[in-house]
């Protein structure tokens, strides 16, 4: 019996046991945000709803609408309601006597012209669209910034992969030097000589470890978050070309969509109604009034039986002097008027400034990306030739070192010509008014997220 309850028992534990052992490995492993990699489209979705500068841009347009909702209001009929009552204590030689009197009293104006206040509606009508036209320029250049900073955070942790990189090749090189010190087949100088690299390229990890943090807390500025995840990079089978558009058709385009030309243009057409209204000081104003009184108050506030009254009317009233007031206004309103033309034709200037250099820098960056491969390519076979060379003896370690050098310099100017394109194309897209998040999907095509340190040739350890 005792022998039973002990294999029972034996059983019963070997059973929890097992079932620990299956709830244990059942349980997913603890994963963090930087396991998983976040695209340029997600952080844009993000700042659309998170960046100041958009949030902003959205509550000006709102502003402009309400703007000129407000003026159109002048327009219409006006409606008022008046009510009043008086204690009134009246003595004479014959009477006294206190009672109380009340009026009641509703009226209805409605101009029928109103040259200043139709101007003053068009001015706002023509600042809702300028509105509206600058929160789209506000959003396109916030999607500019955004971009600017995630091919910064990328090009600060390349260059920290890169760093590591070369301090683990030259380190490479180092203790081959020191193997050969040991055997009397290497000169002491070119020890040294590494051995510094080595110590300068640890330093400057520490200057590109911060950077990249740095890059990194500018793009949770923008998206209001902690930005822990692996960033995609642009992939290595794409060619990074400009579109087959001309760069007239693209100038084009640029003065029929640019939000900022657009805002200006605007700017312009309010000026002008401005100015007309300005002008409608001196013009006549015709109005129509309709009014019902009710009151029990008559002449000298004395008690009269209670008297509705009912009055349409026509009034007109002709403006004749005003101290030269509205001259002076209408001058200022003139030269505010040429301000805006002249701004104007400074943003037409820049813009197709702006477009013909994003669109030239563009197109030789992308001719200069072939070039650099093809330097990184001969950098990588000549460092590989002088470690060679160095094991035989054939050429001394500052030699190696050089090329070590030349074939990092030569990966940073890949890079580097890589991200300056796709900054290029976000320029050219911004000043020829695409939409922003057409853009950014374009964009976003040549990105992915397995090709981190492939790119550069090296293990990713960021």
């Amino acid at each position: 019996m005792g022998a039973s309850a002990v294999l029972l028992g034996g059983a019963f534990m070997l059973a929890t046991a097992a079932a620990l052992a299956q709830t244990t490995a059942a349980k997913p492993a603890e994963v963090s945000a930087s396991t998983f990699s976040t695209d340029l489209m997600q952080l844009y979705r993000e700042a659309r709803l998170e960046d100041p500068q958009i949030l902003a841009s959205f509550a000006q347009a709102q502003a402009g609408q309400e703007h000129q909702r407000e003026a159109m209001g002048a327009l219409l009929p006006q409606l008022s309601f008046n009510a009043g009552t008086n204690r009134i204590h009246q003595e004479n030689d014959l009477i006294e006597q206190s009672y109380d009197n009340e009026n009641y009293s509703l009226v209805l104006r409605q101009f029928l012209y109103n040259k200043a206040a139709w101007e003053n509606y068009q001015k706002f009508k023509s600042l809702a669209k300028q509105s509206e036209s600058e929160a789209l320029e506000s959003q396109a250049e916030a999607t500019v910034e955004l971009a600017r900073r995630y091919f910064t955070a990328l090009a600060s942790e390349d260059e920290l992969e890169l760093v590591r990189a070369e301090r683990r090749t030259t380190q490479k090189s180092l203790d081959r030097v020191n193997a050969l010190y040991d055997k009397q087949l290497a000169l002491i100088t070119d020890q040294l000589d590494l051995k510094a690299r080595v110590d300068l390229l640890a330093a400057q990890e520490v200057d590109a470890r911060n950077q990249a943090s740095i890059s990194r807390e500018a793009l949770a500025e923008i998206v209001g978050r902690p930005v822990k995840e692996k960033l995609n990079r642009i992939r290595d089978d794409m060619q990074l070309r400009v579109s087959a558009q001309s760069l007239e058709t693209w100038v084009r385009e640029g003065m029929a969509l640019n939000p900022a030309l657009k805002a200006n243009e605007s700017g312009v057409e309010a000026a002008e109604a401005a100015l007309r209204g300005g002008k409608g000081g001196h013009y006549p104003t015709l109005s129509l009034n309709l009014s019902a009184q009710e009151t029990n108050e008559g002449y000298n506030n004395s008690l009269t039986p209670r008297t509705d009254n009912y009055v349409a009317g026509v009034s007109v009233q002709v403006p004749l002097y005003s101290g030269g007031s509205t001259s002076a206004r209408v001058r200022g309103l003139y030269q505010d008027q040429l301000v805006a033309e002249q701004e104007l034709e400074a943003i037409r200037r820049r813009v197709v400034k702006e477009i013909t250099s994003a669109y030239l820098t563009a197109n030789s960056n992308g001719e200069k990306i072939g070039a650099n491969r093809l330097a990184l390519a001969s950098a990588q076979l000549s460092r590989v030739a002088a470690e060679k060379a160095l094991s035989y003896g054939m050429v001394n370690a500052v030699d190696v070192l050089a090329t070590v050098r030349n074939e990092f310099r030569a990966r940073r100017d890949l890079l580097k010509t890589q991200y300056e394109f796709l900054s290029n194309v976000f320029t050219l897209n911004r000043w020829a008014g695409k939409p922003p998040a057409e853009s950014v999907e374009s964009v976003n095509g040549w990105l992915s997220p397995g090709s981190s340190g492939q790119a550069m040739g090296v293990e990713s350890e960021y």
